[in-house]
């Protein structure tokens, strides 16, 4: 079980350690899409969330993932 969270901790952690808000805002953004995608292949239709808040979620995600990439390849800022 330690190894599991030590696993999610480095996953989530930039390389200094430091847990990256947009790694888990990104990590918790992909469960909800997969936890609904797989809630909607066992229920009717009428209990799926809309498609307007699925398409939100998908985006918020995918700036998240994308923030955290694009940081990792620019670099940052040494003056900060």
């Amino acid at each position: 079980m330690k190894n599991i969270l030590s696993f999610f901790k480095s996953m989530l952690s930039e390389a200094e350690g430091v847990i990256s808000s947009k790694r888990v805002i990104g990590f918790l953004g992909f469960l909800c899409l997969a936890i609904t995608m797989i809630m909607n292949s066992f229920t009717d239709l009428s209990l799926a969330p809309s498609k307007e808040l699925v398409e939100a979620v998908e985006f918020i995600t995918i700036g998240a993932l994308f923030g955290t990439s694009l940081d990792k390849i620019m670099g940052k800022n040494k003056s900060e």
